[in-house]
């Protein structure tokens, strides 16, 4: 547990002396999104009975702590193990692996979550106010700890970084489209969203955007979150003894 606090700690100081660039990098995308989306295709655009720019801003959420707990992770990771060679230290010290995965994972999530409070207040400016509770941040937290889980997992199975940019474009970068973000899934042919349902973000969206708008609110689709994370974080445990080995 100790290795946790420690890789904690360390992700804390990186982000205290890179508040203002990490700050500012993890809003503009955001801002494209809701003015585009927002103010230029939805003015006067009505989704599933809500006021469009009200209907896409859980979904920027979503997609924002997606990539912000991915991109965290899978970057630190790849450049230490890759480019710095310095991974290895850490596992060749006397430590308990498992932590180690453990610990990056969780400072994703708190990256995630993090974005998420940013865009919140983003939201403010273009006339969005929520009223939001403890399940939508433990959503926004759940949603960045699977994801920084699956950034962690492709961080050690890649050989090069064009591989990360490769994965970022066939995994990453669809599900922050199609997951239900920016539409309604209502309106696909059966087949493909029956496929955007096994995606994970689709659950989150759906989540975030319930508790928002005062929806009916899924157990199911947390439920299939909880099991990614799981699963994510075994695969990441893995890989981590794999290379050892």
């Amino acid at each position: 547990m100790r290795e946790v606090l420690t890789i904690l700690w360390r992700e804390w100081v990186f982000f205290r002396h890179r508040f203002v660039k990490i700050t500012t990098a993890q809003i503009v995308t955001p801002i494209l999104y809701l003015v585009a989306f927002g103010w230029g295709v939805g003015e006067n655009l009505q989704m599933d009975g809500n006021q469009y720019m009200s209907y896409i801003l859980p979904g920027v959420v979503a997609l924002t702590s997606m990539r912000t707990a991915f991109g965290a992770i899978s970057m630190r990771v790849s450049v230490t193990r890759l480019h710095e060679k310095s991974f290895e230290s850490y596992l060749a010290a006397p430590i308990q692996i498992h932590w180690l995965a453990i610990g990056h994972i969780l400072a994703g999530a708190l990256r995630g979550l993090y974005a998420s409070i940013l865009i919140l207040l983003v939201g403010i400016p273009f006339g969005v106010v929520y009223s939001v509770d403890i399940p939508f941040f433990l959503v926004c937290f759940t949603n960045g700890f699977m994801f920084a889980a699956l950034g962690f997992f492709a961080a050690m199975m890649i050989d090069t970084h064009y591989d990360m940019n490769r994965f970022t474009s066939f995994v990453i970068t669809p599900m922050a489209f199609l997951c239900g973000t920016f539409f309604s899934l209502k309106k696909l042919p059966w087949i493909l969203r029956h496929i955007i349902e096994l995606m994970p973000l689709t659950h989150s969206t759906r989540l975030l955007r319930a508790i928002v708008l005062g929806g009916r609110i899924e157990m199911f689709s947390f439920l299939v979150m909880v099991v990614y994370c799981v699963i994510f974080t075994l695969l990441s445990i893995r890989a981590c003894y794999e290379e050892v080995v």
